[in-house]
């Protein structure tokens, strides 16, 4: 009696640290998760068949079975993709000195400085005056992290920074001068742009791309460097 007393605290309390587990953790971690856990299921389930003698059955089932499993799948994309992004969805952009967070709901930016007099430090606690000082940091050693910045400062500040920062501009500028090469996007990079899990499919990718669009368009209050972005990840992933 008393093992299975024991036996029962110890699953009593593991449930209890796996519900805290995924009330606390990331999206992204627990797709993850739930990808691995699904890959274990199904190892169990082919050994549980090999073991009975079963495998073979099963598999002439699922051969049949797949041109429809695949078609409720296209499907499942495309309810998703009319539905929009889960509330809350965010897509990154890295750099040496920033790492940013974009808010598909809202258009909104915020980042963390990663190097630098604000190491450490979220965009969103530093005043105006702080983030212009940052940009000079990175106009002489980050200038990929120059047209990030300048799209946080016009999205939270609005444009009227720039006529603060005339004098940044005319000595290390930026302006209208040509950007720094960034190297070609990869793959992971171009599905963490649009918010989406690597191997979306093509409706997928389309529609993240037009739904970014809207709020992050120059037309309509967004900048030309994410609006690049945002097309540069499209064309990666579609091979355009």
């Amino acid at each position: 009696m008393f093992p299975y007393f024991v036996f029962g605290v110890f699953l009593v309390v593991g449930l209890v640290l796996l519900a805290r587990w995924f009330v606390d953790a990331d999206p992204k971690t627990l797709a993850r998760a739930a990808r691995h856990v699904g890959i274990v299921l199904v190892l169990l389930v082919v050994v549980v068949l090999l073991v009975t003698g079963r495998l073979t059955q099963a598999l002439a089932a699922l051969f049949f079975l797949a041109p429809l499993l695949m078609r409720w799948r296209a499907v499942w994309n495309r309810v998703k993709a009319a539905g929009g992004p889960a509330p809350g969805q965010t897509s990154g952009i890295s750099t040496a000195t920033l790492e940013m967070q974009l808010d598909h709901d809202s258009g909104a930016m915020a980042g963390r400085v990663l190097r630098g007099q604000f190491e450490g430090r979220e965009l969103a606690s530093l005043a105006r005056d702080d983030v212009l000082a940052l940009l000079e940091e990175c106009r002489v050693q980050d200038p990929q992290s120059v047209p990030v910045l300048e799209a946080y400062l016009d999205r939270t500040f609005g444009t009227d920074w720039r006529g603060a920062d005339e004098g940044g501009e005319a000595a290390g500028g930026t302006g209208q001068r040509a950007r720094p090469s960034e190297g070609a996007m990869t793959r992971d990079e171009a599905y963490s742009v649009l918010g989406l899990e690597p191997g979306a499919d093509r409706e997928a990718i389309t529609a993240a791309h037009r739904r970014m669009m809207k709020n992050l368009h120059p037309d309509h209050g967004g900048s030309d460097y994410l609006a690049a972005k945002l097309n540069e990840a499209k064309a990666v992933l579609l091979g355009k």
